[in-house]
Formats: structure tokens, sequence, C-alpha cells
């Protein structure tokens, strides 16, 4: 795997697991957390799941991407929406797995590498 060169670090701590609270070192996210009654959960109003915390980091970061991609041809990606579907599950061989699945992307044109044209 190839090294990169440290720009920036996130850091967060989860206390209590999926029914409990996740917060970022320098307190720019905060989060309670319950599991949702579709995986057998109380779905406790006002809070959210770690799935909805990492596709909100998806699409942004994916986002960020084709703005970056778009300035680099001397176009504006700034209003590119991006949205990700985070789905958990059961494995067939046992445990769980994630999927993301980026579900909508608007902007002129995109390319499968996520090249902006107008």
């Amino acid at each position: 795997m190839d090294t990169i060169k440290h720009l920036f670090t996130a850091t967060a701590t989860a206390r209590g697991g999926r029914n409990g609270h996740t917060e970022a070192s320098d307190g720019s996210v905060k989060a309670d957390l319950s599991v949702p009654k579709a995986m057998g959960g109380p779905g406790k109003p006002g809070t959210t799941t770690p799935e909805h915390l990492f596709a909100a980091g998806y699409a942004a970061c994916y986002a960020g991407a084709i703005d970056f991609v778009a300035k680099q041809q001397k176009k504006d990606g700034s209003k590119v929406e991006v949205t990700a579907d985070v789905t958990i599950g059961p494995r067939e061989g046992g445990g769980f797995g994630l999927a993301v699945k980026r579900k909508r992307c608007t902007a002129h044109t995109l390319t499968a590498a996520g090249s902006v044209f107008t």
C-alpha cells in the first residue's frame, strides 16, 4: 500500500457502541447514536447511526474530489451534489459488512472517473 503525506487527521471517540455517543476530539461533531428499528434497536428520535455519519462523510469527500478535478480543468465544481448510500447487513460468511453506493451526483456531465465537463 502506498504511504501518504499526512495533511490532516481527524480523531473521534465513541462510547457505548451503537446505542451511545460519539464526538470528534475538537468538538466539531457530536452525535448521540441508537440502533435503528430496522436492525431491532430502539431507533431513538434525535439520534443517528454510524452509517449516516459514514454516508455524509463519503458524499462530502466525493464531492470535494470532483471540485478538485474541476478546478484543475478551470471549471466550477463547487455546486456539485453527491448522495451516497451506506448499507449494513449480515454477510454470508458470518459477521456484518458495509456496502457503499454513490447514488446520485449532479453536475453538468460526469465521467466514471469523476471528471467534470461542461
